[in-house]
């Protein structure tokens, strides 16, 4: 089952294009990655996904919903983290995570958060004020913040930054494993190659709003003739492969 289908999806800014013609699904239980460089269109695309801006032109079914006519019904079962979004600073990080918890209607909230924070290395922290916590520990908590309904479609952007090698490794097998047990469908959108070789069943690479290529990470290794993600991702981004 498509948890994420994408058609035809288009944005524009007056002459600007931000997102031009895209389609995509995400099956139940697979990690999507969008990758492309600043200005590629991936903040955009999520942005869409979730509501907050408009298509020009397309479609966006998300868990069987159209998302121009019934997106609160998908909103209920979905949720998102970036750490570029700042959750409120005054109010500790139980407290964030409780006004998350009550809006989705979360039961058993408090054994929730106490899971959640243990699992993301929080619990000694509970009680800070979110606006005093680290860099790597507000990835954390907005990834609590992200988990607290148990969603069935995740959309990340950039989950581990900020974060160190060891803290990171350890999100990305927690990530792996709830996909696991879950089912969930994620969007992932990152610069970081080894992540999303690790994680990813597709890659999406965008260019100036489009999708330039598509595949699993070996598939597109192998397509390029490179032996990393990262060598495929700079020939694209540096115009060596010709846009379809």
């Amino acid at each position: 089952m498509a948890m994420i289908r994408v058609e035809g999806l288009s944005k524009c800014y007056g002459a600007v294009t931000a997102v031009a013609e895209i389609s995509f699904t995400v099956a139940a239980g697979e990690i999507v990655a969008l990758l492309g460089g600043n200005g590629a269109g991936k903040t955009t695309t999520l942005a869409m996904l979730l509501g907050l801006v408009l298509p020009s032109a397309g479609r966006i079914e998300i868990l069987g919903h159209d998302m121009a006519r019934d997106r609160f019904a998908a909103l209920a079962r979905m949720n998102f983290a970036s750490p570029y979004v700042a959750l409120p600073a005054r109010l500790s990080v139980a407290e964030n995570l409780r006004v998350y918890g009550h809006l989705y209607g979360v039961a058993g909230l408090e054994r929730r958060i106490r899971e959640l924070a243990g699992e993301l290395d929080l619990l000694a922290v509970l009680d800070r004020p979110a606006g005093t916590l680290s860099a790597g520990q507000k990835t954390r908590l907005s990834l609590a913040k992200a988990l607290i309904n148990r969603p069935a479609v995740l959309l990340l952007d950039e989950p581990t930054a900020s974060l160190d090698p060891d803290t990171a490794d350890r999100l990305r097998a927690w990530l792996a494993a709830y996909r696991a047990a879950s089912g969930c469908a994620i969007l992932l959108a990152s610069h970081n190659m080894a992540e999303v070789e690790r994680l990813a069943d597709q890659v999406l690479i965008l260019r100036r709003g489009a999708i330039i290529a598509r595949g699993d990470p070996a598939a597109l290794r192998r397509e390029f003739g490179h032996e990393t993600l990262e060598a495929v991702f700079l020939a694209i981004a540096r115009g060596e492969r010709r846009e379809a």
